[in-house]
């Protein structure tokens, strides 16, 4: 008889979708369709903010099959939300020494968290169980609705200003997940209402942003350069 390793019920089959989104929306965004990856980032985030909820439904898990989810739910989480906003940012102009500085960052600090998380919550399941009620630091899913807000502002911007925007958010978002402060966890109502905004965004950029993708072939940081072109015209006899 066959037997494979793992866990393979309905308490990680949200888990599963939200890795599966994520990577999709790698493609997508490589081969330039940057709508789709938001896209996918926001609904990796919504399958990402239930699948706890779905994991406790299930009221007869064995130590090994609760430790397994916290596991998995994490290592998807640095797919989903580590290393995919730091692709899709870095396609869409942030690049360079830069912006190749800011995604290493981001990353290393997605990682550092969702590391301490874990040995953070195998603690606390041993002794408490059940949901924890407040978060250590920013939690990495954010960035799934945190990145598509940001889209939203391009209205109100020039494309160097949004790119600019892109820079800061990955920077300041890193430092937020490793910073250690106490934040509320929020409710069912208050997740279905930020879902439900969140949709909004998304279907705005989808019907109506024209973002300029930088091409692929450039590697250079559009930031950067505009300084250095000003720093040579003002020194410039």
């Amino acid at each position: 008889m066959i037997h494979f390793i793992g866990v393979y019920d309905y308490t990680v089959i949200l888990t599963h979708l939200s890795l599966i989104s994520s990577v999709f929306g790698m493609t997508q965004a490589i081969h330039g369709d940057y709508k789709a990856a938001i896209f996918c980032l926001a609904l990796s985030g919504v399958c990402d903010a239930f699948d706890g909820r779905v994991a406790r439904s299930k009221k007869n898990r064995t130590e090994d099959e609760k430790n397994f989810g916290i596991q998995l739910d994490s290592l998807c989480d640095v797919v989903c939300f580590g290393v995919f906003p730091a692709l899709l940012c870095y396609l869409l102009g942030v690049r360079g020494v830069l912006g190749l500085a800011i995604a290493f960052f981001y990353c290393t600090c997605a990682v550092i968290r969702l590391a301490f998380f874990n040995v953070l919550e195998g603690k606390r399941q041993q002794t408490e169980g059940g949901c924890n009620k407040t978060y250590r630091g920013l939690p990495v899913t954010s960035i799934s609705f945190l990145l598509p807000m940001a889209f939203w502002l391009q209205f109100l911007m020039s494309d160097m200003a949004f790119l600019v925007l892109l820079h800061v958010l990955l920077l300041v978002v890193g430092f937020l997940f490793i910073l250690d402060f106490p934040m509320p966890k929020p409710g069912l109502k208050q997740i279905l209402g930020l879902i439900a905004f969140v949709a909004v965004t998304v279907g705005i950029i989808l019907a109506f942003t024209k973002f300029r993708v930088p091409s692929p072939a450039d590697r250079s940081n559009q930031i950067v350069d505009e300084l250095i072109d000003e720093i040579c015209e003002t020194t410039a006899p």
